[in-house]
This record gives structure tokens, C-alpha cells and sequence, in this order.
């Protein structure tokens, strides 16, 4: 980040050293120092006051760093999403696999054990559908341009809005056959 150096800048500038400076935005000498060294990053309330302090804007004073910040927020969000689609997809095979065998060999204890194996992998699919539907995100194309930090252009991202309504009737059938098995299964077995 180079808000540290500007800081450094800036305080220099007025004359100030780290205690000064920690004194009047009732910070500790440390703090200020952290800040400088980008270890941390200043609240609001600081920067306005600093704002103040300097004569600056906000936005002086922070320039360069808002994206760098809001880059660092979408990578996160995007490991997220990768763990919890990678989880996802591991619940959903075991909990298909493991469906038949529990209930066959262990009856009613058996469905009491796949039970949170399916209410998780229901959790799963909840969370990456939210995250999905926050970045309107849908087709495969679009989940492999997010999971790589890119975006679509506005031609690609029509083409890929028409394709929407087909993968849900997909989708639909999917589920639709994937609930008449689990069905299948326990009506068999219970």
C-alpha cells in the first residue's frame, strides 16, 4: 500500500513526529508507526482527522489505495468461493455415495448419519448460490472468469445471460432426477 508513505509524507511535511501526531489523533506512538510501515491500516475517523490535520481530501489522501484494497477484498472473496465450492463438491459425492450403503446396512441409525452429511451439503450450496448471485455470476464462463480475478466484457456477458435460462431448466432436471433417486433409495430401505 503506499498510503504508509504518504502518511510519512504528510507528517513530516507538518513538522510532526509519531508521538505528535498520535497525541492529537489520541492514537499511541506505535499505531502511527504501524500505519506507516502499512502493518495496518488507519479508521475512518483517523483518516478524516488526519484529513483535517494535513489539508487534504480524504481522497488525496488515500488515492491508489482504494483499489489496492478493493482487490485485496475480491481475492478473498474469491478463495472463498473456491473452498467452499471445492467443499460443496465433496459433500455432494459423499452424501450420493454414502445415501445407499448407511441406509442398507445401518436402517434408521444409518439415515440419522447421512442426515448432517446432507444438511451440510445443503449449507454449501446455499452459500456458493449467495456468492454466485452477489457477483452475477451463473454460467460456467462466468465462474471461470471470477475464479481467475477477471471479468467478462459486455458482448460476452449478454451471450452468457442468454445462455441462463437453459442451464436452470438443466439444472431443474439435475435436481429433479438427483431428488427422485435419493427418493428411490429411501423408500427401499425405510
Amino acid at each position: 500500500m503506499e498510503l504508509g508513505q504518504r502518511l510519512k509524507n504528510y507528517r513530516n511535511n507538518a513538522g510532526m513526529n509519531q508521538e505528535e501526531l498520535a497525541d492529537t489523533l489520541y492514537v499511541s506512538r506505535q499505531t502511527i508507526s504501524s500505519w506507516e510501515n502499512d502493518k495496518s491500516y488507519p479508521d475512518i475517523h483517523s483518516l478524516l482527522m488526519m484529513s483535517n490535520l494535513f489539508g487534504v481530501s480524504l481522497d488525496d489522501l488515500v488515492k491508489g489505495d482504494i483499489e489496492i484494497m478493493k482487490e485485496k477484498i475480491e481475492q478473498t472473496e474469491i478463495q472463498a468461493f473456491k473452498r467452499d465450492t471445492n467443499i460443496f463438491s465433496i459433500l455432494l459425492i459423499v452424501c450420493i455415495i454414502s445415501a445407499l450403503p448407511l441406509v442398507k446396512r445401518l436402517g434408521d441409525t444409518g439415515f440419522i448419519i447421512w442426515l448432517p452429511i446432507a444438511v451440510a451439503t445443503l449449507y454449501f450450496s446455499v452459500k456458493v448460490e449467495k456468492t454466485k448471485k452477489q457477483h452475477d455470476i451463473y454460467t460456467y464462463k462466468e465462474i471461470v472468469a471470477f475464479t481467475k480475478g477477471e471479468k467478462i466484457d459486455g458482448i460476452e456477458k449478454a451471450r452468457e445471460e442468454g445462455k441462463r435460462n437453459y442451464q436452470r431448466i438443466v439444472a431443474l432436471f439435475v435436481g429433479a432426477i438427483f431428488g427422485l433417486i435419493i427418493a428411490i433409495i429411501l423408500s427401499r430401505f425405510m
